[in-house]
């Protein structure tokens, strides 16, 4: 058979999957702290059919000769890059200016994400739109993190030293060091968390899981934990959610793109055809 036939075929494949991930750009564009994705192409193997050879006494080298089998995926990379801020005004939704990824636990296990817009349910928790809880560090009587990451709670009680029984929180605020700071009934402000941030050796290594949440993957390396505003981590805004970074501009470009590459591909498919088409009529 032709190899331009079955190399058509794979230009058709990879062009459907560049189609396949614009597609779900565009869809996102409005996605809070979604993240592009963007495909890479690689041809597959050559075959030889003259070797190179070296230079002579007679006669000069001559290069090798090959043809192409045609294109395949090589990777889909994720762009990382800040999206715009988009102001609420509501106090828990948050936003990471710079580096750095919230973390939030979902039935037992810490997911990552930029998506800021966060709540409290009716135990007092920080939580997702989906029900996941987010992580900071309780604080200690100087106001230092202390321990392991665990659940944000807004709940006077679990001060340190705790507040009189009775005290309930009269408002709240985040602030740009992730404190989280409440006014209490009696009047004294008592800072009752602070937010955990994760930074990755490879952010590009993680695994996307839905719900603008990514997970921890073996090229990703483990999650560096920390605070905002600290070794590099980036800082917190509150009452603003970072939106997705889609360039719709550059998604349509990639649409025709991707377009005039499959129907390229069908064209040889069917020039491929035509011509096995006149092998087959030879006989006649």
């Amino acid at each position: 058979m032709l190899r331009s036939l079955f190399a058509g075929i794979s230009g058709l494949r990879v062009n459907q999957t560049m189609l396949d991930v614009t597609g779900n750009n565009i869809a996102n564009a409005n996605t809070v702290g979604f993240k592009t994705s963007t495909t890479v192409f690689e041809d597959t193997l050559s075959q030889m059919l003259t070797g190179g050879s070296g230079a002579g006494v007679g006669r000069g080298g001559t290069n090798p000769v090959q043809v192409g089998l045609g294109v395949q995926l090589a990777a889909i990379t994720s762009n990382l890059g800040q999206g715009s801020a988009q102001l609420t005004g509501r106090s828990t939704d948050l936003m990471i200016q710079g580096d750095g990824m919230f973390v939030v636990q979902t039935d037992g296990e810490d997911l990552y994400t930029r998506a800021g817009a966060f709540t409290f349910d009716e135990t007092g928790t920080l939580v997702t739109p989906s029900g996941g809880r987010v992580q900071g560090y309780a604080l200690d009587a100087t106001g230092a993190p202390t321990g392991a990451p665990g659940n944000v709670v807004l709940d006077p009680t679990l001060l340190t030293p705790p507040a009189a029984p009775g005290t309930k929180v009269t408002s709240f605020n985040f602030a740009s060091d992730g404190t989280l700071r409440a006014v209490l009934s009696d009047g004294t402000q008592r800072d009752m968390a602070r937010l955990a941030i994760a930074n990755f050796n490879n952010p590009n290594g993680l695994e996307r899981v839905g719900e603008t949440s990514f997970r921890a993957s073996a090229n990703s390396g483990t999650a560096d934990l920390g605070v905002p505003a600290q070794d590099g981590r980036g800082t917190m805004t509150a009452g603003a959610l970072e939106m997705s970074n889609v360039d719709l501009a550059a998604e349509f470009t990639n649409l025709i793109l991707a377009q005039r590459g499959f129907q390229a591909s069908s064209r040889v498919i069917t020039t491929s055809d035509q011509v096995l088409e006149d092998l087959v009529n030879i006989k006649r």
